[in-house]
């Protein structure tokens, strides 16, 4: 589904780590952007062009042999441009072919950037103001049609305005949170240069979302798979609003949940949110499926096609579905689509890319244009109460991604019981909300441990928490030294098979929130 409204920015993704954060500074003003490849077919967008386009930062040269360019075709719109670092260079090297070369001193980091014309992009801005930079080359040579309007001490060229066009590029990074007026200056583009006013809420979203979602349904059957976490109980919501009893939600027990989690959640769709659900035990068919496989991406395959296999029997001779409702999110599409040229792909997720290329539903994806805390607002709208709308993550493959080896039914005995003390610790010590995702994974090692005098040979946990906005980035939570300290060793007095606790305080980047 696609719920782009009239008034749009379109990003360009060169590749930049910072592409997402261009996204986030954009929606955080309410309103809509997508990020697309640099070298995305832009017919897609002529019934409904963006009204502004920013070009990302990325990690080539302007001159490398395989170097991402530049459609010139954006210039056809005739709506303002943005180009970011290596955005702003291709702008340059496209007037001036040559014009950008390697700097003599690269700049990397914090940057003290010094403002020569405050008349738009840096209107409100002071005059010196800290900037975030990375780049090693420059320009070197501006065309005449261009004038500067910032500079630092390593860079004459940190900030440029075309003379008769909308055309800006910096060589800073206004989407970090080290450039001290970032978010200024993005609003200046975005709302008093393309003139875009931020009509882009919750509500808007709910409404052309229902409406969108009646509209293609029709008089169909929408089945809609429960996963027990925010996103998928969000889509269920929505589209219940949209056409009532012709939804069926399916809650499945693929025996890679969480402690008690399947009747707990269960009761509070029935109980709670009166959702129509069902509820289907089918964890030895996933058990089965899953057997002797160690590959993360081969168990993300596995269980999504499981999945459509159990929503294909349940609706098998009931010719009346005709559609699968899930929970995609913006971050599930960006890490599972690898962009020629820029942005690698991360993972699959089972929502995107663990999917099989041929089922007998279409899919309906509400939310697959928004950000975690974009579908929480949107849960809240829709009088989703707030103790679930907080609930953290969870890996729609479950804990089949949390144990490093083979899933077999001791490990996730083992895995739950850890993850179960952690997780009512937390709550109990009013930590819960103040981390994004808490979790624990089972490694594939063994340690030698001495309990009762008695030498050991058991498995190791890891507990993981992060702190975050909407999962892109996110922070290892530095949670109370004599908090984990008794969460360890209730882990190992309690959960036999546990002999050694570890905790990760790894940031993403690099690393990712989920170990697979």
């Amino acid at each position: 589904m696609q719920h782009r409204p009239s008034d749009w920015i379109l990003i360009l993704d060169y590749g930049s780590q910072y592409t997402q954060l261009i996204a986030r500074r954009v929606r955080e003003l309410s309103v809509y952007c997508e990020i697309h490849p640099f070298n995305k077919d832009l017919s897609d967008f002529k019934d409904q062009p963006p009204q502004g386009i920013i070009l990302s930062g990325g990690p080539k040269s302007v001159n490398d042999e395989d170097a991402p360019g530049l459609n010139t075709e954006i210039f056809g719109w005739d709506v303002p441009v943005l180009g970011i670092c290596y955005g702003l260079q291709i702008l340059a090297h496209v007037e001036i072919p040559g014009s950008v070369e390697k700097a003599d001193r690269r700049e990397f980091g914090r940057s003290d950037l010094i403002v020569d014309d405050s008349t738009d992009l840096f209107q409100n801005i002071p005059q010196e103001s800290v900037v975030w930079m990375s780049h090693g080359d420059h320009i070197k040579e501006l065309s005449a049609d261009y004038e500067i309007i910032a500079h630092t001490d390593n860079a004459r060229v940190a900030a440029v305005r075309h003379k008769q066009k909308q055309l800006f590029g910096v060589q800073f990074h206004p989407e970090v949170v080290h450039t001290v007026y970032g978010k200024q200056i993005v609003r200046n583009f975005v709302n008093k240069i393309c003139k875009l006013e931020g009509t882009w809420t919750a509500q808007s979203f709910i409404e052309s979302t229902v409406e969108e979602i009646r509209e293609r349904v029709g008089d169909a059957r929408v089945l809609c798979g429960l996963s027990g976490g925010v996103d998928s109980t969000v889509v269920a919501t929505l589209v219940h609003k949209a056409i009532g009893d012709q939804l069926q939600c399916i809650f499945v027990d693929n025996g890679l949940l969480r402690k008690n989690e399947f009747q707990d959640v269960l009761d509070l769709y029935e109980e709670e949110l009166h959702l129509p659900v069902k509820g289907v035990d089918a964890s030895d068919r996933f058990l089965d499926g899953l057997e002797g496989v160690f590959d993360p991406e081969k168990k993300r395959k596995i269980i999504g096609n499981i999945f459509i296999d159990v929503f294909d029997d349940i609706v098998e001779g009931d010719n009346d579905f005709k559609f699968l409702a899930q929970g995609t999110l913006y971050p599930d599409v960006i890490e599972s689509i690898s962009f020629k040229g820029p942005s690698a792909t991360i993972k699959s997720h089972h929502n995107v890319g663990g999917l099989p290329e041929e089922m007998n539903l279409a899919l309906v994806e509400p939310v697959r244009e928004l950000f975690k805390d974009e579908v929480r607002n949107v849960g809240r709208q829709l009088g989703i109460p707030d103790h679930f709308i907080k609930r953290h993550p969870f890996p729609g493959p479950g804990l089949g991604i949390r144990i490093i080896s083979d899933v077999t039914k001791e490990k996730l005995d083992l895995l739950r019981e850890v993850d179960d003390i952690f997780i009512s610790e937390l709550r109990q010590q009013d930590l819960y909300d103040e981390v994004w995702q808490a979790l624990a994974v089972l490694l594939p090692v063994q340690s030698v441990g001495v309990m009762g005098d008695e030498r050991t040979y058991e498995f190791t946990a890891a507990l993981r928490a992060v702190t975050s906005v909407d999962g892109m980035t996110a922070d290892w939570a530095h949670l109370p030294h004599p908090f984990l300290a008794h969460v360890s060793n209730r882990i190992i007095n309690e959960v036999p098979g546990i002999n050694r606790v570890v905790y990760d305080v790894s940031s993403k980047p690099p690393s990712t929130i989920e170990w697979e």
